[in-house]
């Protein structure tokens, strides 16, 4: 007899993943939702929703529900959720099927709430357990929760950047930014306008935050790119540097690394050699921009990597809480419902 499924979401800005006790991680896809402007229903979720993005359809909305890590609307999250849940093919069982979603460490008590509400909107009825999403990282860059070591996580998303120190599954101290890629992306198409009087869409921006990157370390100096001219209003290339790139994204960057720094300047003693001897590890879509691990390493005197697979850290992590139970309370786990 099969085993009843359980549930991991990685509910992110940019991407929402979905993991199924027993088959992995069976979505990986844009938060995104479209909706039919005239009956009201769902009319596409994820990537097909996210593929039309900025094309200004006559007959469908693209919302994206969640805006620097939280939710911003509640209706169109629980409707995203639902069809992608449909998709992934949730077994039902006796009682609740238990379900860890992440969200950002520092999220008030209102946001929180907002996510415990998505989840219990859900069908088949679930049992919500909130991660903190440094936990979550932490056990998805390979570090083992329940012996109680120090470790560092940098997770920039799309949204937010946590940075964080815990022992084991306890956040000891942390930081949590309303900044990241997709901060970086707008800083950048304003920087292209500028300099080229050309508009660009998201994703021709954020092809030149992870092509170029920041400084010297970046493997090419140029990239072309098409964009709007902006007093034509046709399309037409540019040819953009490094150097325009990394000074567009220089203050995020600047942000970053001040709160790594900040971290590190307060952790407890006790700790200082687990970190140390285990590095700042660098989780997210973020961490891919290439040279942002040099510059953290340069700035804190510790060696800093980037994880396997950085996009997927935070599923990982969170699959491996809910294989394993419910952790110790203060871990940063969170029990909301009952079975």
């Amino acid at each position: 007899m099969g085993l009843r499924s359980g549930v991991a979401i990685d509910l992110g800005t940019v991407n929402t993943l979905v993991y199924v006790t027993g088959r992995g991680i069976v979505i990986d896809e844009p938060t995104a939702i479209g909706i039919d402007r005239r009956t009201g229903t769902v009319a596409a979720a994820g990537l097909a929703a996210d593929a039309l993005t900025g094309k200004e359809t006559l007959d469908v909305e693209v919302l994206h529900p969640l805006r620097d890590g939280v939710i911003a609307d509640l209706e169109a999250t629980v409707a995203m959720l639902q069809a992608f849940l449909v998709r992934a093919r949730v077994r039902r069982g006796v009682g609740r099927v238990p379900c860890v979603i992440c969200l950002p460490g520092e999220a008030t008590e209102v946001e929180r709430q907002s996510v415990a509400a998505a989840g219990e909107a859900l069908r088949p009825r679930f049992s919500i357990q909130l991660v903190d999403e440094p936990v979550a990282a932490a056990a998805g860059a390979g570090f083992d929760l329940e012996a109680g070591t120090g470790s560092f996580i940098v997770d920039i998303g799309g949204g937010t950047t946590e940075t964080a120190v815990l022992a084991g599954s306890h956040v000891v101290r942390a930081r949590s930014l309303r900044v990241g890629g997709n901060a970086m992306d707008e800083a950048i198409a304003r920087a292209v306008r500028q300099e080229h009087e050309l508009l660009l869409g998201r994703d021709a921006a954020r092809g030149l935050k992870t092509t170029l990157g920041i400084g010297e370390s970046a493997a090419i100096s140029h990239m072309e790119i098409v964009g709007i001219d902006a007093r034509r209003r046709t399309p037409r290339v540019a040819r953009v540097s490094t150097e325009l790139v990394a000074a567009a994204v220089e203050p995020m960057v600047r942000a970053i690394i001040g709160s790594v720094t900040e971290l590190l300047a307060d952790i407890p003693p006790n700790l200082a050699e687990d970190v140390f001897r285990g590095k700042i590890r660098l989780a997210g879509g973020g961490a891919m921009l290439p040279g942002l691990a040099y510059q953290i390493e340069a700035a804190a005197d510790i060696a800093a990597v980037v994880v396997e697979d950085p996009l997927r850290c935070v599923i990982r992590g969170a699959a491996q809480i809910l294989e394993h139970g419910t952790l110790l309370p203060g871990s940063g786990l969170s029990g909301l419902g009952t079975a």
